[in-house]
């Protein structure tokens, strides 16, 4: 079978509802044989709550009001899993992939999206690893990466959040993807100091091609937006 074309797009820091936006743009072109490539998106977002299909605002902590004043957005969405959170410092990853004609099965894609967590930690010799009882990426006991995806006529979306440099407090705010008394860490926390971000973009690439069987072309932002029309 020929290769199917994989396009890996960094993106500077980017409103959610915009990478959103992105996202189904991609989705719509690629279910509507506009695009054959499949895109992986590697960015960050400025601080916002997610929810997931199954809810989250029950696992809100905070008021409104509050919110507010901390200027943290809340966003519905359509994703798997539960409320969680997203700001700068947290690497956020999604990989818009035809996994029905790549022949992936859904769990073991979201499988192949932990091991490419635990292979970028690994580059700094944190021992990530997996609970079998909830998905993700775990170190010790504390969650460092969490996944949550759709998909949509076999085009996956949505996607990963690893904690690399990310400020800890607003995970005080939640009980985080619905699970209570979890408490999450960082690879900066970890450490004891920051992690250049570019490196652990370029590590978690690199591991996403490996495990996926994948090779990627990097393909500058502009260039996305012009193949499917798309104003950013």
């Amino acid at each position: 079978m020929r290769e199917i074309p994989c396009w890996w797009v960094e993106l500077p820091e980017t409103k959610y509802q915009k990478a959103l936006d992105l996202q189904l743009a991609v989705v719509e072109s690629k279910n509507s044989g506009r695009l054959e490539a499949d895109v992986i998106l590697c960015l960050e977002h400025p601080r916002v709550f997610t929810l997931g299909r199954r809810g989250g605002r029950e696992n809100l902590c905070v008021s409104d009001d509050f919110l507010s004043e901390k200027k943290v957005a809340v966003m519905p969405t359509d994703r798997g899993g539960n409320i969680t959170y997203h700001g700068p410092g947290q690497l956020v990853v999604y990989p818009i992939i035809d996994i029905k004609r790549r022949r992936i099965k859904v769990v073991d894609f979201v499988s192949g999206l932990e091991q490419a967590m635990i292979r970028t930690a690994a580059h700094w010799d944190i021992p990530a690893g997996t609970d079998p009882a909830n998905r993700g990426v775990w170190l010790g006991g504390n969650k460092l990466g969490s996944i949550g995806i759709t998909v949509r006529r076999g085009v996956s979306f949505h996607g990963l959040a690893l904690n690399v440099n990310t400020d800890m407090e607003p995970f005080d705010w939640i009980n985080p993807c619905g699970l209570d008394r979890v408490r999450m860490t960082s690879f900066e926390r970890h450490m004891g100091g920051p992690v250049p971000m570019e490196e652990a973009c370029g590590e978690m690439a690199r591991h996403l091609s490996v495990v996926f069987g994948i090779s990627l072309t990097t393909l500058p932002a502009e260039q996305l937006y012009g193949k499917i029309a798309f104003k950013m």
